[in-house]
Protein backbone atom coordinates (compact mmCIF):
# COMPACT_ATOMS: atom_id res chain seq x y z
CA UNK A 1 0.00 0.00 0.00
CA UNK A 2 1.36 3.42 -0.52
CA UNK A 3 -0.67 6.33 0.87
CA UNK A 4 -2.06 9.39 -0.74
CA UNK A 5 -0.52 12.76 -0.25
CA UNK A 6 -3.24 15.04 -0.24
CA UNK A 7 -5.45 13.26 -2.36
CA UNK A 8 -3.07 12.57 -4.93
CA UNK A 9 -1.10 9.60 -5.99
CA UNK A 10 2.44 9.71 -4.85
CA UNK A 11 4.19 8.21 -7.90
CA UNK A 12 7.68 8.60 -6.14
CA UNK A 13 6.35 6.07 -3.35
CA UNK A 14 4.87 4.14 -6.13
CA UNK A 15 7.94 4.06 -8.21
CA UNK A 16 10.13 3.21 -5.04
CA UNK A 17 7.77 0.36 -4.28
CA UNK A 18 8.41 -1.50 -7.18
CA UNK A 19 10.37 -4.80 -7.17
CA UNK A 20 11.24 -7.86 -9.18
CA UNK A 21 7.63 -8.81 -8.67
CA UNK A 22 6.08 -6.44 -10.28
CA UNK A 23 4.30 -6.93 -12.97
CA UNK A 24 1.32 -4.42 -13.33
CA UNK A 25 0.82 -0.57 -12.25
CA UNK A 26 -2.79 0.80 -12.09
CA UNK A 27 -3.15 4.35 -12.06
CA UNK A 28 -6.44 6.39 -12.09
CA UNK A 29 -6.15 9.63 -13.89
CA UNK A 30 -8.67 10.99 -12.72
CA UNK A 31 -8.79 9.21 -9.92
CA UNK A 32 -11.69 7.96 -7.98
CA UNK A 33 -12.99 9.00 -5.46
CA UNK A 34 -10.92 12.01 -4.68
CA UNK A 35 -10.92 13.15 -8.06
CA UNK A 36 -7.81 14.56 -8.21
CA UNK A 37 -5.12 13.94 -11.25
CA UNK A 38 -1.19 13.07 -11.82
CA UNK A 39 0.34 15.66 -13.80
CA UNK A 40 2.42 15.74 -16.93
CA UNK A 41 5.61 16.28 -15.04
CA UNK A 42 4.88 13.76 -12.52
CA UNK A 43 3.59 11.21 -15.07
CA UNK A 44 6.78 11.88 -17.36
CA UNK A 45 8.90 11.48 -14.28
CA UNK A 46 7.43 8.37 -13.30
CA UNK A 47 7.51 6.91 -16.94
CA UNK A 48 11.29 7.42 -17.16
CA UNK A 49 12.29 5.28 -14.44
CA UNK A 50 9.63 2.46 -14.59
CA UNK A 51 11.02 -1.17 -15.11
CA UNK A 52 10.94 -1.81 -19.21
CA UNK A 53 8.94 -5.14 -17.91
CA UNK A 54 6.11 -3.32 -15.90
CA UNK A 55 2.92 -2.97 -17.32
CA UNK A 56 1.80 0.68 -16.76
CA UNK A 57 -2.23 0.98 -16.75
CA UNK A 58 -3.81 4.31 -17.02
CA UNK A 59 -7.75 4.01 -16.66
CA UNK A 60 -9.04 6.93 -17.48
CA UNK A 61 -12.42 6.42 -17.28
CA UNK A 62 -13.36 10.41 -16.12
CA UNK A 63 -10.77 12.08 -18.82
CA UNK A 64 -13.21 13.31 -20.83
CA UNK A 65 -14.16 15.90 -17.82
CA UNK A 66 -10.66 17.25 -17.18
CA UNK A 67 -9.91 20.90 -17.68
CA UNK A 68 -6.54 21.11 -16.07
CA UNK A 69 -3.45 22.03 -18.63
CA UNK A 70 -1.72 19.46 -16.92
CA UNK A 71 -3.60 16.31 -17.78
CA UNK A 72 -0.71 14.03 -19.07
CA UNK A 73 -0.85 13.01 -23.04
CA UNK A 74 -0.49 8.86 -21.77
CA UNK A 75 -1.10 8.10 -25.31
CA UNK A 76 2.88 9.60 -26.46
CA UNK A 77 3.88 6.76 -24.07
CA UNK A 78 2.19 4.27 -26.36
CA UNK A 79 3.42 5.62 -29.17
CA UNK A 80 6.91 5.70 -28.06
CA UNK A 81 6.62 1.89 -27.69
CA UNK A 82 6.25 1.93 -23.96
CA UNK A 83 4.85 -1.17 -22.23
CA UNK A 84 1.17 1.32 -21.40
CA UNK A 85 -2.66 0.78 -21.23
CA UNK A 86 -5.29 3.10 -21.46
CA UNK A 87 -8.65 2.24 -20.49
CA UNK A 88 -11.36 4.42 -21.57
CA UNK A 89 -15.28 3.96 -21.06
CA UNK A 90 -18.50 5.05 -22.36
CA UNK A 91 -20.46 5.12 -19.20
CA UNK A 92 -19.45 8.35 -17.71
CA UNK A 93 -19.68 11.31 -20.04
CA UNK A 94 -21.27 9.70 -22.58
CA UNK A 95 -24.20 8.09 -20.50
CA UNK A 96 -24.05 4.77 -21.64
CA UNK A 97 -23.50 2.97 -18.47
CA UNK A 98 -25.95 0.95 -18.71
CA UNK A 99 -24.39 -1.22 -22.13
CA UNK A 100 -21.03 -1.80 -20.20
CA UNK A 101 -19.01 -0.79 -23.01
CA UNK A 102 -15.46 0.70 -23.39
CA UNK A 103 -12.08 0.38 -25.00
CA UNK A 104 -8.64 -0.09 -24.47
CA UNK A 105 -5.21 0.80 -26.12
CA UNK A 106 -2.53 -0.86 -26.03
CA UNK A 107 0.50 -2.61 -27.98
CA UNK A 108 -0.45 -5.37 -30.22
CA UNK A 109 1.66 -7.93 -28.33
CA UNK A 110 -0.02 -6.85 -24.98
CA UNK A 111 -3.39 -7.29 -26.93
CA UNK A 112 -3.11 -10.48 -28.14
CA UNK A 113 -2.16 -11.76 -24.08
CA UNK A 114 -5.57 -10.65 -23.40
CA UNK A 115 -7.45 -11.92 -26.36
CA UNK A 116 -6.46 -15.42 -25.05
CA UNK A 117 -8.01 -14.92 -21.37
CA UNK A 118 -10.57 -12.60 -22.00
CA UNK A 119 -14.32 -14.52 -22.22
CA UNK A 120 -15.94 -15.10 -25.68
CA UNK A 121 -18.55 -12.33 -26.76
CA UNK A 122 -17.72 -9.79 -24.23
CA UNK A 123 -19.56 -6.80 -25.63
CA UNK A 124 -23.05 -7.09 -27.36
CA UNK A 125 -24.05 -5.73 -30.82
CA UNK A 126 -26.44 -2.97 -30.10
CA UNK A 127 -23.57 -1.45 -27.14
CA UNK A 128 -21.04 -1.36 -30.11
CA UNK A 129 -23.49 0.68 -32.51
CA UNK A 130 -24.16 3.25 -29.38
CA UNK A 131 -20.52 3.48 -28.93
CA UNK A 132 -19.78 4.41 -32.11
CA UNK A 133 -22.65 6.93 -32.41
CA UNK A 134 -21.87 8.47 -29.35
CA UNK A 135 -18.55 9.04 -30.45
CA UNK A 136 -19.84 11.21 -33.04
CA UNK A 137 -22.04 13.31 -30.92
CA UNK A 138 -19.57 15.90 -30.00
CA UNK A 139 -22.71 18.13 -28.81
CA UNK A 140 -23.64 15.89 -25.78
CA UNK A 141 -20.03 15.57 -24.67
CA UNK A 142 -19.82 19.69 -24.73
CA UNK A 143 -22.63 20.20 -23.19
CA UNK A 144 -22.10 17.82 -20.57
CA UNK A 145 -18.67 19.08 -20.04
CA UNK A 146 -20.21 22.30 -19.44
CA UNK A 147 -23.29 21.06 -16.91
CA UNK A 148 -20.56 19.07 -14.93
CA UNK A 149 -17.72 22.46 -14.89
CA UNK A 150 -21.13 24.91 -13.92
CA UNK A 151 -22.31 22.79 -10.98
CA UNK A 152 -18.43 22.42 -9.58
CA UNK A 153 -18.26 26.13 -9.44
CA UNK A 154 -21.48 26.30 -7.76
CA UNK A 155 -20.94 23.16 -5.76
CA UNK A 156 -17.26 24.79 -4.67
CA UNK A 157 -18.78 28.23 -3.59
CA UNK A 158 -21.51 26.81 -1.34
CA UNK A 159 -19.15 24.60 0.12
CA UNK A 160 -16.92 27.16 0.97
CA UNK A 161 -20.04 29.37 2.28
CA UNK A 162 -20.90 26.61 4.83
CA UNK A 163 -17.37 25.32 5.85
CA UNK A 164 -16.55 22.66 4.35
CA UNK A 165 -13.62 20.75 3.30
CA UNK A 166 -13.38 19.52 -0.39
CA UNK A 167 -10.57 18.42 -3.07
CA UNK A 168 -10.87 20.43 -6.16
CA UNK A 169 -11.61 17.80 -8.82
CA UNK A 170 -10.89 16.90 -12.63
CA UNK A 171 -13.80 14.49 -12.72
CA UNK A 172 -17.89 15.15 -12.58
CA UNK A 173 -17.36 14.39 -8.41
CA UNK A 174 -15.95 16.00 -4.74
CA UNK A 175 -14.39 14.22 -2.29
CA UNK A 176 -15.42 16.16 0.60
CA UNK A 177 -15.87 16.22 4.80
CA UNK A 178 -18.02 17.94 6.77
CA UNK A 179 -16.11 17.59 9.84
CA UNK A 180 -18.92 15.47 11.63
CA UNK A 181 -19.11 11.81 11.21
CA UNK A 182 -19.68 10.54 7.38
CA UNK A 183 -21.73 7.30 8.10
CA UNK A 184 -24.10 10.20 10.12
CA UNK A 185 -24.23 12.59 7.58
CA UNK A 186 -24.71 9.80 4.75
CA UNK A 187 -27.74 8.85 6.81
CA UNK A 188 -29.89 11.76 7.44
CA UNK A 189 -29.21 13.12 3.82
CA UNK A 190 -31.05 9.61 2.70
CA UNK A 191 -33.78 10.49 4.68
CA UNK A 192 -33.68 14.04 3.21
CA UNK A 193 -34.08 11.52 -0.40
CA UNK A 194 -30.59 12.21 -1.38
CA UNK A 195 -27.94 9.78 -2.18
CA UNK A 196 -24.43 10.35 -1.73
CA UNK A 197 -21.38 7.65 -0.87
CA UNK A 198 -19.81 7.47 2.63
CA UNK A 199 -15.90 6.86 2.28
CA UNK A 200 -14.85 5.88 5.31
CA UNK A 201 -14.77 8.38 8.71
CA UNK A 202 -15.31 12.18 7.88
CA UNK A 203 -14.52 11.46 4.11
CA UNK A 204 -17.82 11.50 1.56
CA UNK A 205 -18.30 12.04 -1.99
CA UNK A 206 -20.61 13.37 -4.03
CA UNK A 207 -21.56 13.20 -8.28
CA UNK A 208 -22.49 16.64 -10.01
CA UNK A 209 -25.57 16.38 -11.01
CA UNK A 210 -27.81 18.91 -13.07
CA UNK A 211 -28.34 22.47 -11.59
CA UNK A 212 -31.81 21.78 -9.51
CA UNK A 213 -30.03 18.62 -8.62
CA UNK A 214 -27.25 20.78 -7.00
CA UNK A 215 -29.47 22.93 -4.98
CA UNK A 216 -31.44 20.04 -3.73
CA UNK A 217 -28.17 18.69 -2.19
CA UNK A 218 -26.97 21.55 -1.01
CA UNK A 219 -30.63 22.75 0.51
CA UNK A 220 -30.64 19.12 2.41
CA UNK A 221 -26.92 19.63 3.54
CA UNK A 222 -27.75 23.20 4.98
CA UNK A 223 -30.69 21.15 6.83
CA UNK A 224 -28.77 18.05 8.24
CA UNK A 225 -25.80 20.24 9.24
CA UNK A 226 -28.10 22.65 11.31
CA UNK A 227 -30.06 20.09 13.28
Amino acid sequence: MVPMQDGHYDLKKIRESITSRTRMVFIANPNNPTGTIVTTAEVRDFMNSVPEDVLVVFDEAYAEYVTSPEYPDDMSYLRAGHNVAILRTFSKIYGLAGLRIGYGLTKIEITNMVNRVRQPFNTNSLAQVAALAALDDTSHVENSRRINKEGKEFLYKEFDSIGIKYLPTEANFIYFQTGKDGREIFDAMLKEGVIIRHMGGQNLRVTIGLPEENRRFISALRKVLNR
